[in-house]
């Protein structure tokens, strides 16, 4: 478009210059009014061109803009969409964690549940056989699910022995009848003692001896005499350091003299209640 009217022109001047010298003034005038409206309109062209280049580079660089923009708008997505999916597998993990952690909680909950009830059973068959005994002689008590039996050691033997009166076996043996009853526990029998030194003999040394061998004497007369299977038995000896009374006057001194029974579920089987929970959990899956 520009070389063309350039040509358009050049040919309109030289047309004139030709004609001048052989026209008429009034053709002459004819001719240069007609050359200055096409200067003017060739004036109006290039500008109208000029205009046209402008726009063309502005739309080349938004063009540009526009491509750039659309390629970081893409990658925004993807990018999105990868994390997306990340979080989508991260939740879909934690949901997975919650409830294998719930399907534990419960599973747990439903064994304490069962061990609770056999407890509370227990407490029950304890407190039936030995409701005619005097409180201060025996006492019962449940801690976090053990059954403990706190026997008087004036109610099992004299006073620096070992051996086991005629008048305590008709107590053990009421222990023993509910215990028998009950062959899913263990059950521990504790010596303790007084802070008094025992008198030593070829037997006994200190009270460490004397707190072991009423155990022992005890565990003997429930495995031999009473028939509780000797593999739940397990005898022990704490001297006077496991105390629940001052050892500075005689009623505490003989607070702390005694022995003590703790029944308590096998450990084994306890935990064979969690497994027997985790295999039905599974199936109900």
């Amino acid at each position: 478009m520009k070389m063309k009217l350039k040509k358009l022109g050049m040919v309109a001047i030289l047309g004139v210059a030709t004609l001048s010298s052989c026209v008429s003034k009034k053709s002459f005038t004819a001719l240069e009014s007609q050359c200055q409206k096409l200067e003017a309109e060739l004036s109006t062209a290039r500008m109208a061109l000029a205009g046209c280049e402008d726009d063309k580079k502005k739309l080349a660089a938004d063009n540009t803009y526009l491509r750039e923009q659309a390629n970081k708008l893409m990658n925004s997505v993807n990018d999105l969409a990868i994390i997306n999916i990340k979080e989508a597998e991260n939740l879909e993990r934690s949901l997975e964690a919650l409830k294998e952690k719930d399907s534990q909680i419960k599973r747990l909950s439903e064994a304490r549940s069962k061990k609770d009830s056999v407890t509370l059973a227990l407490v029950t068959s304890l407190k039936g056989v030995l409701g005619n005994m005097d409180d201060e002689d025996i006492q019962i008590n449940v801690e976090k699910g053990v059954v403990f039996i706190s026997i008087a050691d004036k109610l099992l033997f004299k006073s620096g022995s070992y051996e086991i009166n005629t008048n305590a076996k008709a107590v053990l043996a009421k222990v023993a009848k509910v215990v028998n009853n009950k062959p899913g526990m263990d059950v521990m029998v504790e010596g303790h003692t007084d802070t008094k030194a025992v008198i030593e003999n070829p037997v006994l040394k200190d009270n460490w001896d004397l707190s072991v061998y009423r155990a022992t004497a005890v565990v003997r007369i429930l495995q031999d005499e009473l028939g509780v299977d000797p593999a739940r038995l397990i005898p022990a000896g704490r001297s006077f350091y496991a105390p629940v009374a001052d050892n500075e006057s005689a009623e505490g001194r003989s607070l702390n003299r005694r022995t003590r029974i703790i029944i308590l579920p096998k450990l084994d089987e306890f935990y064979g209640l969690i497994d027997e929970g985790m295999k039905q959990a599974q199936l109900a899956e």
